[in-house]
């Protein structure tokens, strides 16, 4: 059965036949983050895929991971392209390096999980949250329920971790 939900006033539809995507969003609709971990290396990789992205084998679990991490690169929203956008730029699209696997396979090769800035009740951030993230800013996962068993993973401040001064793009 397809998952569904809404978004921002926006219609999700998660077919079944996407085996993989179906699976992760499951997980995500359970608030657990999972990655999938390839039997042949024991490595972990994002975004689901059919086969594993360093050697190609198709066999794997699901491992949960703690969904704490840093910046490492970001997208500051000030023209929404979607309208269901529109009235909450500016927004942030993080790129957050996961603390698991850090440097492997290799330095240039870390597990980074793409999402937006959020709350921590999991709502777009607001323009005052979003000028205090920058890169190197420590953020941990929250899930943004979206349908039943069907949630989104999305990034809010790790208001328990250190913070150091993040680095962000000139102001204008």
């Amino acid at each position: 059965m397809a998952r569904t939900g809404s978004w921002l006033g926006m219609e999700l539809v998660l077919d079944e036949a996407d085996h993989e995507n179906h699976a992760f969003f499951g997980w995500c609709g359970k608030h657990e983050l999972r990655l999938q971990r390839w039997k042949s290396n024991g490595m972990l990789s994002y975004p689901p895929s059919t086969a594993c992205p360093w050697d190609g084998s198709s066999e794997y679990e699901w491992a949960p991971v703690k969904g704490r991490g840093t910046v490492m690169s970001y997208s500051e929203v000030h023209h929404a392209i979607l309208p269901a956008f529109r009235d909450l730029v500016p927004y942030l699209l993080l790129l957050v390096e996961l603390d698991e696997q850090r440097g492997q396979p290799s330095e240039h090769e870390a597990l980074r999980v793409l999402a937006n800035l959020v709350t921590p009740e999991g709502e777009l951030a607001p323009p005052e949250l979003v000028t205090r993230v920058g890169i190197g800013t420590r953020v941990r996962i929250v899930f943004a329920d979206v349908g039943e068993g069907f949630a989104l993973p999305q990034w809010t401040i790790d208001e328990q971790a250190d913070q150091p001064a993040p680095w962000r793009y000139p102001q204008e």
